[in-house]
């Protein structure tokens, strides 16, 4: 590609850009936002479950690359701590402006629930919580909590 380019450049192709620019990353309009509360027992339409599952426009989302700490059932005391604090970062994020949902290779779970990568500005809200310390990297398996 770099090859290409400078042969591009070398013969004339610096006075339009317009092959560059299409060539380089645009990241999403982050159109999608709602106002979320924890999930109840009430109806479920914009929600957090837990710090990898929410609820938008009454549809299930499984964030499809991370996995956070499990609350229902936790399996320890320090998985539950670490699982509340991932959920109350994942509301903060969600209520933090607006973001994009775009699917990966599979659309559902086995459980019914859309998997979507949630980023803003480009970036993946699930780095984010990578970041703090609140999940990991999803690779397909569930891995303990508990030490």
């Amino acid at each position: 590609m770099i090859i290409a380019a400078g042969g591009w450049l070398a013969f004339g192709g610096a006075g339009d850009l317009s092959g560059v620019l299409a060539l380089t990353y645009m990241p999403p309009t982050d159109t999608s936002a709602a106002a979320f509360s924890f999930c109840g027992d009430s109806t479920r339409k914009n929600c957090v479950v837990d710090g990898d599952t929410f609820w938008f426009k009454g549809e299930k989302i499984r964030i499809a690359d991370i996995d956070t700490p499990e609350l229902s059932p936790p399996r320890c005391e320090a998985e539950r701590i670490k699982g509340e604090a991932a959920k109350a970062r994942l509301l903060a994020l969600l209520n933090a402006g607006k973001f994009s949902l775009s699917a990966g290779w599979s659309d559902e779970d086995k459980y019914g629930r859309k998997l979507r990568t949630v980023t803003r500005g480009g970036r993946s809200l699930g780095d984010s919580l990578i970041d703090e310390g609140l999940a990991r990297r999803w690779d397909g398996a569930r891995h303990g909590w508990c030490g």
